[in-house]
């Protein structure tokens, strides 16, 4: 693989500013490398190389006229951005069928800030449907394919992004997670990801947009192949836009101040519902000893609350009001769930299974009201015992998913594993995660570390070192 191809985007922008790279090098080479994969992974399924090239040619022209300090921090790096947040004169269909044609007329408030850090988008990235599922596959673009087994998800929402940076067609990119968006991706295609704190980043400019209190559910952030990009992209993305009625001004840390030796480590293997595979175990344990070797201190425990994950995730995103799903679906009109259902058998539905069932799950709280109410209390009384257990100066070290990437449909038999990450969501805990090297069949290990709200430095400092010691992103092999 192309050294460019395997650099951080913090680096390529040093050594675009020094002179040893230009932005056209940069761009090109990602350009060149994701049409050489794309046809394998189908993960960007619109491209603005042309653009990109022009912006390139643009930004090496301004680093002989400007001085590198006065550069933004990530001038003339190449990224990616997921299909649903509105990028100018890209798609923005979210895989709906109904909105094949909708073209963006302006930027998200994420993207707009990627671009004024430097940022020169190559294009946008794959989704499931109203990116609602853990596999990216719908009725305008297709399935994405894992970069490591072409044969095996690459999970979802943001599927096609953790795709395109695993297979190193693109540095970083931009992701959104309500329930593993960002996490599943990262974890299943080898990288980094980061699910930021609740009302941390906005919002705005997604397709589609929650509501209500599910602004804070719903978080935008990054994904990378180098954990150094992590922190200076939460930086650019973080604040309130005076759009997004759920985000709002966190006072941030800073990373480099976090000391590995003076913090607690929770280790949770499992949620007690679903078990986890002995390989995903294993590097689990060994991203706690290798935080024992620095010194912190490590503590096992089973949390009984987690078990109910599905129920409370499920019912607090309900109770937070907004649209149903089944609306969205329908573009403003719920769906006739039953009759696509059959047409679907027939092969004559526009909507996806996964999507169709969802709308027949969400009816359920809403005809037990008592029942819903308790799985409410009961978030709430996790998330005090989470925090408490977790501390100011602690992490937990959870699993991302049971196994590692599965084939293609396996998710939907069980249907229930992505709770592991969906339960933070609900929580607005920060997770970072982290990839910990391949398994025996070429697949990427990973592990979540999740912190308590407003803790984003702490999980991504533990990532930072993590990295050091396992490795980070390995890249696949492309023949």
């Amino acid at each position: 693989m192309n050294k460019i191809l395997t650099m951080s985007g913090i680096e390529l922008a040093k050594k675009i500013r020094e002179g040893e790279l230009t932005s056209s090098e940069v761009v090109d080479a990602h350009i060149n490398h994701i049409q050489k994969v794309n046809p394998v992974i189908n993960a960007v399924v619109k491209d603005r190389f042309e653009k990109a090239r022009a912006e390139a040619k643009i930004a090496d022209e301004k680093v002989k006229s400007v001085p590198p300090e006065q550069l933004p921090i990530f001038h003339g790096v190449p990224c990616t951005v997921k299909e649903s947040f509105a990028l100018t004169d890209m798609p923005n269909t979210s895989g709906l069928v109904a909105r094949r044609g909708v073209i963006a007329d302006y930027d998200a408030t994420a993207v707009a800030r990627l671009k004024s850090a430097g940022a020169i988008p190559l294009g946008v990235t794959n989704i499931p449907e109203l990116c609602m599922w853990m596999e990216s596959y719908n009725k305008v673009y297709g399935r994405t394919n894992n970069p490591y087994n072409a044969k095996r998800t690459v999970g979802g929402s943001s599927g096609g992004e953790g795709a395109i940076i695993g297979a190193g067609g693109s540095p970083f990119g931009l992701g959104s997670d309500i329930g593993g968006s960002i996490r599943t991706p990262a974890f299943f295609n080898g990288v980094f990801g980061h699910k930021p704190s609740g009302g941390l980043i906005p919002n705005t400019g997604q397709y589609p947009e929650p509501a209500k209190g599910a602004l804070r559910y719903l978080t935008t952030g990054p994904l990378a192949h180098r954990a150094e990009d992590l922190w200076p992209l939460i930086k650019i993305l973080a604040g309130p836009d005076g759009e997004d009625t759920g985000c709002t001004k966190i006072e941030l840390g800073d990373p480099a101040k976090v000391k590995i030796a003076d913090l607690s480590v929770l280790v949770v293997e499992d949620n007690g519902a679903i078990s986890v595979k002995p390989d995903m175990l294993q590097a689990l344990h060994k991203a706690a000893e290798a935080l024992t070797s620095l010194g912190a201190k490590i503590t096992k425990r089973r949390i009984e609350g987690l078990k109910k994950s599905f129920s409370i995730w499920s019912t607090m995103l309900i109770e937070a009001g907004g649209p149903t799903f089944s609306e969205l679906l329908g573009n403003g009109k719920p769906i006739a769930s039953f009759r696509e259902l059959a047409k679907l058998i027939f092969g004559a539905s526009e909507y996806t299974l996964p999507s169709i069932a969802l709308t027949i799950l969400e009816r359920f709280p809403k005809l037990m009201p008592n029942r819903s109410k308790k799985f409410v209390e009961a978030g709430k009384a996790l998330k005090r015992e989470l925090t408490e257990m977790i501390g100011p100066n602690g992490i937990m070290l959870y699993p991302p998913y049971p196994s590692v990437a599965p084939p293609h449909n396996k998710p939907l038999l069980p249907p229930f594993n992505w709770v592991y990450t969906a339960i933070w969501n609900v929580m607005e805990f920060p997770v970072t995660q982290v990839p910990l090297g391949l398994n025996d069949k070429g697949l990427p290990l990973g592990v979540q570390v999740v912190g308590i709200h407003g803790n984003d430095h702490v999980t991504i400092a533990v990532a930072l070192e993590l990295e050091k010691i396992f490795g980070g992103w390995v890249p696949p092999r492309f023949e």
